[in-house]
């Protein structure tokens, strides 16, 4: 059986900027040893030949308040039955004109989330349960938008403790209503995350950033059992090609119903119900 899937996150911007800063040619290079076209302009046919041999029916593509991504938006202008947004860089110092951009932006583009990343803004100094999240955390549960948050030790050479799965413990208890998502693994505190997502109900955990092949037992035994519902699948493309982490998902040792969740269906209910 050929599962379909969504990639829930998907870098197209790479190739806007004149140079990639040290700490990201360190990650492509060190860290995931990818190849030095990684960060070259993407032609949106050959992105949508990798979708359809791989059978992805939708990805999301990263987009930035700050630095507008014109590759992502061009995209989702010219496939929007293909493609969403994933929408960060949100000033959480000074927050209230960043998230009235957002509020805009939400009404007019299909925006499947917002995301946040602690260890890299602020140099890594405000764990998500600091007040200066809460403004976003507020606006994301009114406009009933989904927030992802990088969890785990991230692989530049930044602080990395503020990505401590933990750390959402109280955001889940004063947001219930906030849809949260936890991005990128949560290495090396898997088992913190799946007892967190046993906890609350509003909780969720996407593996982009890793190989299926490399995901630990403990979150395949979670995805078995009492999580069937709450892990997503995502490459991180084209830092993990499609080609690469969609058969090696296809392959987990995993019951056909929990595949189709885990790669499809969790997705399109976390992130697309009623195709908001």
């Amino acid at each position: 059986m050929t599962h379909r899937a969504i990639d829930c996150l998907v870098n197209v911007h790479f190739g806007e900027a004149g140079a990639q800063p040290s700490w990201m040619l360190k990650v492509r290079d060190d860290y995931f040893n990818g190849p030095r076209s990684m960060f070259d302009p993407v032609d949106l046919a050959e992105l949508l030949g990798e979708m359809d041999e791989q059978g992805v029916q939708k990805a999301i593509l990263m987009d930035s308040l700050v630095n507008p991504s014109t590759t992502a938006r061009k995209f989702v202008e010219a496939k929007p039955d293909r493609f969403a947004l994933g929408m960060g860089g949100v000033d959480l110092l000074r927050p209230v004109h960043p998230l009235r951009e957002l509020t805009a932006i939400v009404s007019e583009l299909p925006v499947a989330y917002a995301v946040v990343g602690p260890s890299f803004w602020g140099d890594g100094r405000y764990p998500p349960s600091d007040a200066v999240y809460y403004p976003l955390y507020a606006k994301c549960a009114e406009l009933d938008l989904p927030l992802c948050i990088n969890t785990g030790i991230p692989g530049p050479p930044i602080p990395g403790e503020v990505q401590h799965p933990m750390h959402l413990d109280r955001v889940c208890v004063h947001f219930p209503e906030l849809r949260l998502c936890m991005i990128h693994g949560a290495d090396p505190w898997w088992d913190v995350a799946i007892r967190l997502m046993l906890k609350y109900a509003n909780l969720r955990l996407m593996t982009s950033a890793w190989s299926p092949k490399r995901l630990p037992e403990s979150l395949l035994h979670y995805l078995r059992t009492r999580g069937a519902d709450k892990v997503i699948f995502a490459s991180d493309w084209p830092v993990l090609p499609m080609r690469r982490v969609v058969p090696e998902a296809r392959s987990l040792d995993l019951p056909p119903a929990v595949l189709d969740n885990y790669l499809y269906g969790n997705a399109q209910e976390f992130f697309f119900g009623q195709e908001r």
